[in-house]
């Protein structure tokens, strides 16, 4: 089935330090209704539309929280929000600085679900305010965004949850087949393999102001307002590989152009992208967001030297090696791994659990589609030094949008 089907149905810089390999092997237990004896989050959500109008009901479902207050530039989105989940009128929030009117009325944590450009400062500012943080990825479009989260995140290490919440690294058959690839079964990984096929968003002309690029994902078709196609989306199949690698490439090489009919925004959305890893290690990623009947596809897959393995968003993750094999389905991720996360985020507030393992593995995620994202538009080799390096920004023109 193609992507919107599979959804509906799921209903400074060069003193970054790369991750260490067990911020990869993260452990998530299956989902559990909220307790009676656990305490009550009282929760705001920001960014109700699409997505984040069906997060709100899963974390209303959940039972472990109280839904606060709700937050959406557009007021009507909100209140639609604020009507399923059972919001006081008085803590519907609109417009640009809606996000500040909520996460001062009083709630313990929040949910961001904006187009990215906005996380570091909604970040930044849930930091400040002493608030439990749950994350939608990628954490930013561009690498001062992304050290902007990382450092808000680190200063709350220990002291608040953060997480962000993907959901390949969730599924039980996903951990049991990189856990077996970890523990060598299929030998010395010798490559790495990764695919991201799904359609592509509406994509419609461009108007006065970028308000009209504000809903039903049109947004992840720019590249400064929501990150674009591979740094939106692909960026699950290479969280994925790096999970198996244990650490971010170093360099990426390749192409990408834009296919889809009549572009409007400016993100590619095919690439061809050779990533290169400090021990030697090689990641092979291709992309494809096309409407052309393709469905929707989405791995990670390790050749050993004895065997190899596959994990999936959605399908069989399976290992094959010279002595042993598995074989286990990964249902329905897209509600699944939300709901596993959203328990997780409770739990961990619950008992004080501040470990904050999802943070370092989304920062070097968002990085390397970064660094896939600049390789395919200068169709050449991009170090991940350099990109740092250039630690460039990129903006958005806010005119005529309410404040």
């Amino acid at each position: 089935m193609d992507r919107r089907r599979f959804l509906r149905r799921g209903l400074a810089a060069l003193a970054v330090a790369p991750l260490v390999p067990a911020s990869f092997l993260v452990r998530a237990q299956p989902a559990t209704v909220g307790s009676a004896a656990a305490p009550r989050i009282r929760l705001g959500i920001v960014g109700c539309g699409g997505r984040g109008g069906w997060i709100a009901r899963l974390f209303h479902g959940h039972g472990g929280y109280t839904m606060h207050a709700v937050a959406d530039y557009f007021q009507e989105v909100a209140d639609a929000c604020g009507d399923a989940v059972g919001v006081d009128q008085a803590r519907r929030f609109a417009g640009l600085s809606g996000f500040k009117r909520l996460m001062e009325s009083g709630v313990e944590a929040v949910a961001l679900e904006t187009p990215p450009f906005w996380f570091p400062e909604h970040v930044q500012f849930a930091v400040a305010q002493g608030l439990h943080v749950f994350l939608a990825k990628p954490v930013a479009v561009d690498v001062p965004g992304c050290l902007a989260v990382e450092a808000a995140a680190r200063s709350v290490q220990g002291k608040r949850c953060f997480l962000v919440d993907y959901q390949m690294p969730t599924d039980p058959s996903n951990i049991e087949v990189v856990r077996r690839i970890h523990e060598g079964q299929i030998g010395p990984v010798a490559a790495l393999s990764s695919q991201y096929h799904a359609g592509s968003f509406s994509d419609p002309p461009l108007t006065d102001s970028i308000a009209s690029r504000l809903r039903s994902l049109i947004w992840v078709n720019d590249d400064a307002i929501g990150g674009g196609y591979h740094v939106n989306a692909c960026i699950h199949a290479i969280d994925a590989a790096l999970w198996i690698a244990g650490s971010r490439p170093v360099s990426a090489t390749g192409v990408s152009h834009r296919m889809r009919e009549n572009p409007q925004g400016d993100s590619h959305d095919v690439y061809s992208l050779l990533f290169q890893f400090e021990n030697g290690l090689a990641l092979t990623h291709h992309g494809k967001h096309l409407n052309n009947q393709t469905g929707f596809d989405v791995y990670a897959e390790a050749q050993g030297r004895h065997g190899h393995a596959r994990i999936y968003y959605g399908g069989r993750a399976w290992l094959k090696a010279r002595d042993d094999g598995f074989n286990g389905d990964v249902p329905n991720l897209y509600e699944g791994g939300a709901v596993r996360n959203i328990d997780l985020f409770h739990r961990s507030v619950a008992v004080e659990d501040f470990s904050n393992p999802t943070v370092a593995r989304s920062i070097d995620g968002t990085l390397a589609t970064l660094l896939g994202r600049e390789a395919g538009v200068r169709r050449g080799t991009v170090a991940m030094a350099e990109l740092l390096r250039q630690n460039r920004r990129l903006e958005i023109d806010l005119t005529g949008l309410k404040a």
